[in-house]
C-alpha cells in the first residue's frame, strides 16, 4: 500500500478526523489513484486537519501540488495521485463524494487507525 496514503490516514487519525474513508478511483479517472474522505467538527478543525496533513507530508519529503479551500467548509489538498477531501458535515452531506463515487474500491484503513 502506498506510503503517502498511510501518512495522511494517520495524520487525519491523530486530529480526529471523523469518518475517514479511503477510496481507489485508478480505474476510473485519470485526475488520481485515491481520494481521501473525512469530517471536521468546525472550520477551525478542518483547517487543523488540513495544516496536520500537509505538516506530516512535508516531514517526510512528499510534495504536495495545491490547497484549496481554506476559507470555506471543505478543503482539497491535491497531493499528485491522492485528493484529500477535508469537510464540514454538512457540505460532506451535500457532496457526498462516496455516493457519487460509489463504484470506486473502498481501501481497508483498519490497520492505520486507532479504535
Amino acid at each position: 500500500m502506498d506510503k503517502k496514503l498511510e501518512i495522511i490516514v494517520k495524520a487525519l487519525d491523530d486530529k480526529k478526523a471523523k469518518d475517514i474513508q479511503v477510496l481507489k478511483i485508478t480505474d476510473l479517472t485519470s485526475i488520481g489513484d485515491y481520494f481521501v474522505i473525512a469530517g471536521g467538527t468546525s472550520n477551525t478543525h478542518v483547517r487543523s486537519l488540513a495544516e496536520e496533513v500537509e505538516f506530516k507530508l512535508e516531514e517526510a519529503g512528499i510534495e504536495i501540488r495545491g490547497i484549496e479551500g481554506r476559507a470555506t467548509g471543505w478543503i482539497l489538498l491535491d497531493c499528485y495521485d491522492v485528493l484529500v477531501h477535508i469537510f464540514m458535515p454538512e457540505v460532506r452531506d451535500t457532496y457526498n463524494l462516496e455516493r457519487l463515487w460509489g463504484d470506486a474500491e473502498p481501501v481497508d484503513i483498519e490497520n492505520w487507525i486507532s479504535e
